[in-house]
């Protein structure tokens, strides 16, 4: 008999429709694929037995095989409860129910070898067990149940409704029955045979029954190896496809603009690192076929410069380029900083944002349209229909991670055919969630600071050293430097921070008073002139300190800053205080970031501060601050998908996955297509899972 896995989970023997929709409400179980898919969170190991003079004070989860001899009601403040005497041959101890009397009274046979289970209390001079598991002994001998016992996910309105452990426990029993416990093998012989895996159907029966904890870890590991190794499949063929199937343009030489500007203009000798990415990505651009590349670097290690030298082999290839950025202050950035380039080697360049005038705009769509404007700079407004290119080449997307999938696309649809992605973040993704979530793309990281700069030494002061941080502002002002002094938002408690702000600014006024000094203030309540107004005395040096919200608001680079003060610092997230570090340290002044916190901090917290002190290096912050927030939470919504793992962990099982990755890899070399004989469960797994979506197990 064949089962069906996509079988709604309604016509399982003892679910029933109600249990089905509580399980597809509460757990998202609508098929008997998903139930199978449930897996224990943990596992209680019932091998022993214990005797009721071996109980501990511990309030441990015991067994205990013994008989009920007698049973009362025992009247209480409010209602009753049902009492049992249950004794075996050492002594004797209380089974206590304050609900559900009626039933469980119906349903005991006195003096009948029983299973007891539960967590023991001492009350009034002996053991008692609120609430046990029972078993007869008869049926417990009988039951599939294995040595070590499954905990399920589970949630209050289950519990409430009936659903309990040992009813999920139940209706995974009757789902093996039903499918005999034989499930379709979905990987070859000969990486089971190299990686020592058991077999699909024990893994999946030692998941839920397992027999040992031997079996247990073997079926933990061969059900993880499975789930990374389709995951990686699927970006590398994704990967493969791009390259094969969707035709870049070739970028067949590098000309006048790019030598022109490589020679004559470059502001500063190109680093090693960035060689070495220029030469990746001029390698993709020369290849057939369509570039998608990620190119990762820390705040200040030149990832710009590369960008830009990447559009002149466009251009010089009779191509236009665009540069989309997630705000209009970063995307004005981006145009200020290549605009002084362009004029250098003569490319025209635009920037096109939600607040450029009508005027404006028609001549950008106007100009992009003939060919004449090579360069477009922009926010999302870069996606609308109306933005009409020539002849688009390259494509760069700035921090990817604040922009969907969906927005991706729509750039791919400037063109009949799709024009080179560039992909850059400032913010680090530690290598194993690349693998997962950028699997698809080839990875560039430019890891070293330019020559010359830096390394910003920071410290943590609390509160109370602040008259001496102040001190330290008044020297470094006095050097001719300028600070920033920056103050959490967070959303939810918009006007309590406003005035943390406000008062900040009150006390920073008294204690730096004109005219000797002038301060900048910048947040999000200001019209978008005043902020303009404001950063731009700050940059020009007109004021020599900056109090502001988030640094969001001061995406401006300011070389002549030197000095960092991050007030209620453990209120920001890592990679938050990593960023704002990065606004300083931007010329060839020894720079500083002062983390000011209370005394009052969390475990989390502290742990977010010594990683700032210790160390500079992103990837390193960002594999702490993947540790302490998970993965969804770093990538945002729009990429968690990705990472909607059953029984992997990303964190915990790095090794895992990079095994996964390296055979998936390997596979596809020697069988791009999956055709060969012996990848025959990889490929129809692979199909099955893009018709259901899901990775999982197939029946025989």
């Amino acid at each position: 008999m064949n089962t069906n896995l996509q079988t709604p989970i309604d016509y399982l023997k003892g679910v029933g429709p109600n249990r089905a929709d509580l399980l597809r409400k509460e757990l998202g179980i609508h098929t008997y694929q998903d139930l199978l898919n449930l897996f224990p969170n943990r596992y209680l190991d019932r091998t022993k037995y214990y005797k009721i003079n071996q109980l501990k004070r511990s309030s441990a989860e015991v067994q205990i095989i013994g008989e009920i001899i007698n049973l009362k009601e025992i009247s209480q403040k409010r209602g009753k409860r049902l009492v049992a005497s249950f004794q075996d041959e050492t002594g004797i101890m209380e089974l206590v129910w304050f609900r559900g009397q009626k039933w469980i009274r119906e349903g005991i046979k006195l003096n009948t070898p029983y299973v007891v289970f539960g967590k023991t209390n001492w009350f009034n001079g002996k053991f008692n067990m609120p609430h046990p598991e029972m078993e007869l002994l008869s049926e417990h001998k009988k039951s599939v149940r294995s040595a070590m016992q499954p905990i399920y996910p589970s949630t209050e309105k289950l519990n409430n409704k009936g659903i309990t452990n040992r009813v999920i426990n139940r209706i995974m029993q009757q789902l093996f029955l039903e499918t005999k416990g034989r499930f379709v093998e979905t990987l070859p012989n000969n990486i089971l045979s190299d990686l020592k895996l058991i077999s699909k159907s024990e893994a999946i029966f030692n998941i839920h029954f397992p027999k040992s904890q031997g079996l247990l870890a073997k079926a933990q590991y061969r059900l993880k190896f499975e789930e990374f190794f389709f995951i990686q499949l699927q970006l590398i063929l994704k990967n493969l496809i791009n390259k094969t199937k969707i035709k870049g343009f070739p970028f067949e030489y590098v000309g006048d603009y790019f030598n022109t500007f490589f020679n004559e203009h470059l502001p500063f000798e190109l680093t090693n690192a960035q060689k070495r990415v220029l030469k990746e990505i001029r390698a993709d651009l020369g290849s057939k076929a369509q570039m998608n590349r990620l190119l990762q670097g820390d705040v200040g290690s030149g990832k710009t410069i590369v960008a830009f030298m990447s559009i002149l082999i466009a251009i010089d290839n009779d191509f236009q380029a665009c540069l989309m950025a997630p705000t209009e202050i970063l995307a004005t950035q981006h145009y200020n900083g290549l605009l002084e380039w362009c004029e250098q080697v003569n490319i025209s360049i635009k920037l096109l944002t939600g607040s450029t005038k009508t005027s404006k705009r028609k001549e950008i769509h106007e100009t992009l349209e003939n060919g004449e404007l090579k360069i477009l700079i922009g926010t999302h407004a870069l996606l609308e229909d109306k933005v009409k290119f020539k002849s688009l080449g390259l494509a760069i997307i700035d921090e990817q991670h604040r922009f969907g999938v969906a927005q991706r696309s729509k750039l791919w649809k400037k063109n009949l055919s799709p024009p080179h992605i560039l992909v850059m973040s400032a913010t680090p993704i530690p290598r194993t969630l690349a693998m997962s979530v950028y699997g698809d793309l080839d990875i560039s990281i430019i890891d070293e600071l330019p020559p010359g700069r830096k390394q910003i030494k920071t410290v943590h002061r609390y509160d109370k050293n602040r008259l001496n941080v102040f001190k330290f502002i008044r020297d470094e002002i006095a050097k001719g430097r300028q600070i920033y002094i920056v103050y959490p938002l967070i959303k939810e408690s918009e006007a309590l921070d406003f005035k943390d702000l406000m008062d900040g600014y009150e006390s920073i006024s008294r204690d730096f008073p004109l005219p000797n000094y002038q301060i900048s203030i910048v947040h999000g309540k200001m019209k978008p002139a005043d902020k303009e107004f404001e950063m731009q005395r700050f940059i020009k040096g007109e004021t020599q300190i900056m109090v502001a919200t988030t640094v969001i608001e001061v995406g401006v680079n300011v070389p002549n800053a030197s000095v960092m003060i991050i007030e209620s610092a453990e209120r920001f997230g890592l990679s938050q205080l990593h960023q704002l570090r990065g606004r300083v340290g931007r010329g060839p002044e020894q720079s500083y970031c002062i983390l000011m916190t209370s005394h009052k901090l969390t475990n989390d917290s502290r742990t977010r501060l010594e990683t700032m002190v210790r160390t500079n290096d992103g990837f390193e912050i960002a594999e702490v601050d993947l540790k302490l927030r998970g993965p969804g939470d770093i990538m945002g919504t729009q990429q968690s998908g990705v990472l909607n793992l059953k029984i992997a962990d990303i964190l915990k099982d790095k090794d895992i996955l990079m095994n996964a990755r390296y055979y998936a890899k390997k596979v596809l070399n020697e069988d791009p297509t999956l055709i060969k004989d012996k990848n025959k469960p990889i490929l129809s797994t692979y199909q099955s899972m893009g018709k259901y979506r899901n990775i999982w197990n197939y029946i025989s």
